[in-house]
């Protein structure tokens, strides 16, 4: 006889079931009655799962849509993996590859009998045959195979990638998901059938098409394709330089860390950065009328080091940059606006004194000399400490913040003698060719790995923080990009396997109880595809050594 547990849910209600209850067993309805989305999986004790997860302890069970990030996970990766069954239904040889975001969608490449991109007419039956699929709600089933038999089944359907990911896992069993004769590996949950993964559409976009999908802010709306031209170059540079690299899978990664081949692998995307850091300083250095070089990216993007670097480059050039830092010039801790919770947002342009910068600034672009402020971060109030500052004619100032491209931080200066760098740790790096690796999960791992080993905070306080980060990012900072007068992407394809080493014990510490569990155990698992490299591998003046330590440069 089995033993009878009992099921709280969101609502507060008390299900007293058997033991070896389905969760999708709970559902009394397969939409939620507010929102009209579709179940997608349930959080299960801060877990999250499908709807074949079985119960067998007292739980609590939540739901989830994609308008929670966790429903979004499982939608985004249902339907990646369903476009990848449509293609191999309607072209068995071509080659596809879910790449990178770009905007509210997923930028995926293709090529069939030798011929890059997508016609119009083969996007609209990619769709149509997706959409197919998505009508005759087609079972996707999750099932447990043998690590021989699932090598064997990835080799004679010709997924080299697949193979290539398992080629450094010697567990007994594979987790896999089924579609009729469409095979994949698990890299998380995923919906139970098609049906729900009707709220898409592809637009043929340079040499593939765009994936686009609803965000968690606008489900079941597709928001508007807007093409980001700067990021989209920039996106297919580092894709030239993964060719140049020979990788784009984690799987190809591992193999070279295994071959001992890794240190002459650093050597070369530490000189790619270089390289491209020396274009932009001869960009700058070519126009005599530029004064001021604004850097703007998103949180752990790398700004602080790559202003350094390029300071470098510029003296090479003849110039003399001097910095100066935006978070120096933040309102006491008193003025700071505050989020709708009640938190500081330290991502809010008034967060920023505009009024005191734009003083100095226009001093200094004047000739007059200027006392340089320090934002004491432990007080909360800006200090002055005697520093002073004025410019003579051959020096160019560096200032670097997340706001810098915004018209709005410096509307006193001309935009003539402006230059603009928008930066980023945009990853081409993949697990394999239809499950991608977020640019956000990038720069999470390089501010929870800092934030711990420079600022005493915790994985829990990050991973906390990081969804208001995500929100003043999406306002103060992805608008400007577009302004950018030059595009770095300071992602090193390496840089992952430092990071899953020195992340890993700092997620373990977060338990099931926490809020934040299931996107620890999501970063966990995704982390264990990494073979581990040690911290000392990369160069001191290496943009990764900002986040992990052993720098060069002073911060």
């Amino acid at each position: 006889m089995k033993k009878t547990i009992v099921i709280t849910l969101e609502s507060g209600q008390k299900v007293p079931c058997p033991s070896q209850t389905l969760v999708g067993e709970l559902l009394r309805d397969t939409f939620d009655p507010v929102t009209g989305l579709p179940y997608l999986g349930a959080l299960v004790n801060n877990e999250l799962v499908t709807f074949a997860y079985t119960l067998d302890i007292d739980s609590t069970v939540r739901f989830v849509t994609m308008a929670a990030p966790g429903g979004m996970q499982i939608y985004v990766r249902s339907l990646s993996f369903l476009l990848a069954k449509a293609v191999k239904d309607l072209h068995p040889d071509a080659r596809f590859s879910v790449e990178h975001a770009l905007g509210p969608g997923l930028y995926c490449e293709f090529e069939a009998n030798g011929v890059r991109g997508m016609a119009p007419e083969q996007a609209v039956a990619l769709e149509a045959h997706t959409r197919d699929l998505v009508a005759a709600d087609k079972p996707i089933l999750r099932q447990r195979i043998s690590y021989t038999a699932a090598i064997e089944q990835f080799t004679n359907n010709k997924q080299a990638d697949k193979v290539a990911l398992l080629r450094f896992t010697n567990t007994p069993k594979i987790v896999t998901y089924i579609c009729e004769n469409f095979c994949d590996l698990a890299t998380g949950p995923m919906t139970r059938s098609a049906g729900p993964l009707r709220y898409f559409r592809l637009i043929p976009y340079q040499t593939g098409f765009i994936l686009q999908m609803p965000t968690c802010e606008t489900a079941p709306a597709i928001p508007e394709f807007k093409p980001i031209k700067v990021l989209a170059e920039t996106f297919q540079e580092y894709n030239r330089w993964g060719r140049i690299l020979g990788i784009n899978t984690v799987g190809r990664l591992n193999e070279i860390i295994a071959a001992d081949e890794i240190k002459d692998f650093v050597k070369v995307a530490e000189a790619l950065h270089e390289k491209k850091i020396a274009a932009i300083a001869d960009q700058i250095a070519a126009n005599s009328s530029i004064k001021w070089v604004l850097i703007a990216g998103p949180s752990s993007s790398g700004k602080t080091t790559f202003a350094k670097r390029l300071a470098i480059q510029l003296r090479v050039n003849g110039l003399r940059p001097v910095t100066l830092g935006t978070d120096d010039y933040f309102v006491d801790r008193a003025h700071t606006p505050r989020t709708a919770s009640g938190d500081y947002d330290f991502e809010h342009l008034q967060a920023v004194d505009i009024s005191t910068l734009n003083r100095d600034l226009a001093d200094l672009d004047a000739g007059r000399e200027i006392d340089l402020p320090t934002f004491d971060f432990h007080t909360g109030a800006r200090a002055y400490k005697g520093g002073k500052l004025r410019l003579d004619e051959d020096q160019v100032v560096i200032l670097e913040g997340i706001h810098s491209l915004n018209p709005a931080l410096t509307p006193g200066l001309p935009d003539a003698r402006k230059f603009l760098i928008y930066i980023s740790a945009l990853t081409q790096l993949n697990l394999d060719n239809n499950n991608r690796i977020p640019t956000t999960d990038n720069r999470l791992l390089r501010r929870l790995v800092r934030d711990h080993r420079y600022r005493g905070h915790s994985a829990t306080r990050t991973l906390e923080m990081w969804p208001n980060v995500g929100r003043g990012e999406r306002t103060w900072i992805f608008p400007f990009q577009e302004e950018a007068d030059a595009v770095f992407n300071s992602a090193l394809d390496y840089e992952l396997a430092i990071l899953s080493v020195l992340a890993q014990p700092l997620l373990s510490e977060i338990k099931p109880h926490q809020p934040v569990y299931a996107e620890a155990r999501r970063m966990q698992e995704f982390l264990a595809h990494f073979l581990p490299l040690a911290a000392d591998v990369p160069p001191p003046v290496s943009i990764i050594r900002e986040f992990v330590g052993g720098s060069d440069f002073e911060y």
